[in-house]
């Protein structure tokens, strides 16, 4: 379909250009026909091998034969910070080397190397939430932002429920804790109280012990990679969420009092929350 479009990833069930907006790698979703206008958003598309294939599996040796070269000019004479391989047969391809997702050892020149899932169709096992965590973890590293200190509550009820607030937009969905980013000058301490101050009017709490660090890779509006979070264990009655902001507007669509067992059933953030109320 790529081929007789010509075209990179013009599959409309291939995830790759929803997942560069969904990522902010690009400011609105570009049709595939629109390949090389991306060039005004600072992102170039190549190709690992040039013939093409119904799929990765179809790919031979042959295939890649003068990639590292072509690369390496790139990376020479273009300069760019990353180079991001979608899949990982296109980077074992070029360096006869099976690599893990994420940032690579190797670099070629000064630019750092990144393997991303494969947003094809064939990828199934993979999921939307996956692929996402993976593109947004490059777009903060090749961003060049700063990192934004945030901290955040893990709020426990008597009856060991937790309060957890639901955000999303068009690409996906996800219960995170209350809480966000620091303010200039505060403690982790001042932030908590003011986060639950402003999101849940919550006031009347006791603040228990530090339990996890949390970073999450993005690229944010106001300018920030991402945000290294610390989570407290905090703990209150069971109460109804009076805010004093407006939470629509701040990208919150409802929250809710739930169990370890009903977080294993939501998309929660860390992906692991339902286990870790159980440890407590």
């Amino acid at each position: 379909m790529s081929a007789a479009a010509h075209a990179h990833f013009a599959n409309p069930r291939n995830d790759f250009w929803r997942l560069l907006h969904a990522a902010k790698f690009t400011s609105r979703l570009y049709d595939p026909s629109e390949q090389f206008e991306v060039l005004e958003e600072g992102i170039g598309i190549t190709n690992a091998a040039h013939r093409t294939t119904p799929g990765s599996g179809d790919l031979r040796r042959a295939d890649f034969a003068g990639s590292v070269a072509r690369l390496e000019a790139i990376a020479h004479d273009l300069r760019p910070r990353w180079i991001g391989f979608v899949g990982k047969e296109a980077y074992r391809g070029a360096f006869n080397e099976r690599p893990e997702l994420g940032v690579q050892e190797r670099t070629l020149a000064d630019t750092q190397l990144f393997v991303l899932p494969s947003t094809s169709p064939a990828n199934a096992a993979v999921p939307w939430d996956e692929r996402l965590r993976w593109f947004k973890e490059l777009a903060g590293r090749s961003s060049g932002l700063p990192w934004r200190a945030g901290v955040r509550a893990l709020v426990l009820d008597p009856e060991g429920r937790t309060l957890l607030m639901r955000y999303g937009d068009e690409y996906a969905m996800w219960w995170v804790t209350p809480g966000g980013g620091m303010d200039p000058g505060e403690s982790d301490e001042q932030a908590l109280r003011r986060e639950l101050r402003e999101e849940l009017g919550l006031t009347d709490f006791e603040i228990g012990p530090l339990l996890w660090h949390r970073e999450q890779w993005f690229r944010d509006e106001p300018g920030h990679c991402g945000q290294r979070e610390n989570v407290y264990l905090v703990r209150a009655p069971a109460f109804e969420p009076a805010p004093e902001l407006d939470l629509a507007a701040e990208g919150a669509h409802e929250w809710r009092w739930v169990t370890a067992d009903e977080a294993e059933e939501l998309p929660t953030r860390p992906d692991d929350l339902g286990d870790r109320l159980r440890a407590l």
